[in-house]
């Protein structure tokens, strides 16, 4: 495997984005191979944070390794050794559960428990992503939603696409969190992350969060929290934390709304009854818009990348216009599993950087295919 490094990035790969590779609404693509199809594993909520992950990353334990020390290897190692000191120390700032459940999963990688805390919080800082929340005309809900992730970390030249991209494959399971031998809530996970991304509560709501660019960003609320100001959120223990906590759309809303971030992110949520459906785009410590479905005003539908609602996006990532098309190109009457599914996977939705497509409902749960856009296809 021949992995090119960031100068050739910038040089060739960057400009083939700036010329998005766009296609037709697919209307094919559903079903995927059964071979995309994620397997699911069990977190049980009653074992001690320390060891409730064991089971479930001891057999690819190889294969996070591997993906956290490409994560560090951009480093050098002065920078490693420093990152690794100063990481440990964060994670004992960090909240539990999620402290104690880090401190086990170093345990079971055998690894530096500041890689791992590196590692959980590349989520919060590099991921970039569509959402979709619709609803079809019996009042049904579905959210849908892809992750993309793995920008500037290494273009792999033989299979022709992001290094990192290639990894996170390896290590994406569906997770069903239990207590008491029932399902508490679902997510697609990347495994060693102990934080949420993509996630359902049968019955009651579904939630995602993609990436808000903001010079006010992450790293401002990192180095606060540093600093000492630790009363804000991570964005991905808020989202379990709701996820354990919460019991209504409406409390789940409230909460995103009113909850202080350590970055800026867009919240996507649906609920379980008609109209329940809101993009909240948040600031670090305030609300700066709220998108809501509205079913009499014929918005049936809410689409979200990683720009805000009122404003352009950037000519070289431009997702919403081609998703917004595909989406009134399938109509109301389509709604579900298989036109989302769809529209997710039409280029440039679908591209070099996409790792899954999640749909969920209150109803079915979470169901989530891995993805792999094939040449000629948007590096982002």
């Amino acid at each position: 495997m021949k992995v090119l490094p960031m100068l050739f990035v910038v040089l060739f790969v960057m400009p083939v984005a700036l010329s998005q590779v766009v296609e037709q609404c697919r209307k094919d693509a559903f079903p995927p191979p059964d071979s995309t199809k994620l397997p699911t594993v069990v977190v049980n909520l009653d074992d001690k944070p320390a060891i409730r992950w064991k089971n479930a990353i001891e057999p690819i334990k190889d294969d996070i390794v591997d993906l956290i020390h490409t994560i560090t290897g951009v480093l050098n190692k002065y920078v490693i050794n420093v990152a690794d000191f100063l990481f440990e120390v964060l994670l004992e700032t960090l909240p539990e559960p999620y402290r104690s459940e880090i401190n086990g999963i170093a345990d079971v990688l055998g690894i530096p428990e500041g890689q791992v805390v590196i590692y959980n919080i590349f989520y919060e800082l590099f991921s970039v992503c569509t959402s979709i929340v619709a609803e079809d005309p019996q009042g049904n809900l579905y959210h849908g939603r892809n992750l993309d992730f793995g920008l500037f970390l290494g273009w792999d030249s033989q299979n022709d696409t992001w290094l990192l991209t290639e990894k996170l494959r390896k290590i994406l399971k569906n997770v069903d969190f239990q207590k008491n031998g029932k399902t508490v809530y679902q997510s697609a996970s990347f495994l060693g992350y102990v934080g949420l991304l993509t996630a359902v509560k049968p019955h009651t709501f579904t939630l995602t969060i993609n990436e808000r660019f903001n010079k006010d960003g992450g790293f401002v609320g990192i180095f606060n929290w540093i600093k000492g100001d630790r009363d804000a959120k991570w964005m991905g223990f808020l989202t379990r934390d709701i996820m354990d906590s919460a019991t209504s759309y409406t409390e789940a809303r409230h909460l995103l709304m009113t909850e202080k971030l350590v970055a800026p992110a867009y919240y996507i949520l649906g609920g379980n009854s008609t109209g329940e459906g809101v993009i909240i785009t948040r600031a670090r410590e305030s609300v700066v818009d709220v998108q809501e479905l509205n079913i009499t005003s014929n918005r049936w539908y809410l689409l979200q990348t990683n720009y805000d609602p009122g404003s352009p996006p950037p000519f070289f990532d431009d997702r919403r216009t081609p998703g917004n098309k595909c989406m009134k190109e399938w109509g109301r009457d389509a709604t579900g599993v298989k036109s989302i599914f769809n529209v997710l996977t039409t280029k440039p939705n679908l591209n070099k950087l996409t790792v899954y497509t999640s749909i969920m409902s209150v109803r079915d749960g979470v169901t989530t295919w891995m993805q792999d856009c094939k040449t000629p296809c948007t590096p982002w």
